[in-house]
């Protein structure tokens, strides 16, 4: 039930970020809403992470609700993949490319980022 709660948030807040995107990015073929979505869920992950190598604890049901239900519906490998196959079939490599590429730099960077700010409050502590 509560992955649920959280799934259903993510979903929304994913859904938002969508038209957020469309709205910034409308001129572009970048999917920016997808790339938004991404790059904060990796940002949350990167807390979580930290916060549990922190304290050494995430209960299950945190797990549920931010991990598996609010992540698991705010970020989309399957739009990202979709949006690529697209550009491969309009022929937009060099967009494909770049998508990808500054997916996966910055994706990880995000999950870095975030587990840091959890070591800096540990370490002021």
């Amino acid at each position: 039930m509560i992955a649920g709660i959280g799934g259903f948030a993510g979903t929304c807040l994913r859904f938002l970020s969508e038209k957020l995107g469309a709205i910034i990015c409308h001129l572009s073929s970048f999917p920016l809403g997808t790339f938004m979505a991404n790059m904060l869920g990796c940002l949350i992950i990167g807390c979580l992470y930290g916060y549990l190598n922190k304290t050494g604890r995430l209960s299950k049901a945190q797990n549920a609700l931010w991990i598996t239900g609010f992540c698991g519906g705010f970020t989309t490998f399957s739009s990202f993949s979709d949006e690529m196959m697209g550009m491969i079939e309009s022929g937009q490599c060099a967009m494909f490319w770049f998508y990808l590429l500054v997916s996966i730099f910055f994706g990880i960077s995000m999950v870095a980022l975030g587990a840091s700010i959890n070591y800096k409050t540990a370490a002021k502590s």
